[in-house]
């Protein structure tokens, strides 16, 4: 198994990534294309990471989770972006949920509603009714690195396969 960076690309073992993550990619037709390799959880915020492990940040791709609101309603949606870009929530993100306000989940929203840890969360083993919006510049990168769904360890995989995640959009201009 290979990955960018210093770190021990391995084959994924359930102990290295959250049970939604290990639970989805039992089923995923991707599965056999991703590695994990275990990371200090202190180092997991992506600067930190990149810096430590040797991985450029337009190799690694963040996960956000946003919470988008219309009235009393509340839709989430994940977005996936280049580490070295931000989701335009604001605008692109809002509009797509079809929201008059979207922001960032809180965090405990965010960790409970996906059953990951923060500064994990990964679009891989999201609740099923959630969009997952990905920026058309992630999938031109080779291999990305994005979370595991747990602070001590990070997946890497062939970009294109996120389009594959049960309900992946790409979108352009995503990120900014």
């Amino acid at each position: 198994m290979t990955g960018p960076g210093t770190l021990p690309w391995r084959s994924v073992c359930a102990d290295l990534v959250a049970a939604p993550v290990a639970a989805a990619l039992s089923s995923w037709a991707h599965a056999s294309d991703v590695s994990v390799a275990p990371i200090d959880p202190g180092l997991a915020d992506t600067a930190e990471f990149c810096a430590r492990y040797g991985v450029a940040l337009a190799d690694s791709a963040n996960c956000v989770v946003v919470a988008g609101k219309r009235g009393a309603e509340i839709r989430y949606a994940a977005c996936v972006v280049l580490a070295s870009t931000r989701a335009d929530v604001n605008g692109v993100v809002r509009r797509r949920l079809d929201a008059r306000k979207a922001s960032f989940a809180p965090m405990a929203d965010a960790v409970e509603l996906s059953a990951m840890e923060y500064g994990g969360i990964t679009p891989i083993g999201l609740p099923p009714s959630w969009p997952v919006f990905l920026d058309r510049a992630v999938l031109d990168r080779a291999v990305v690195v994005i979370g595991s769904g747990l602070r001590r360890s990070k997946l890497a995989l062939p970009s294109g396969a996120l389009a594959g995640l049960p309900g992946a959009e790409v979108v352009d201009g995503l990120a900014r």
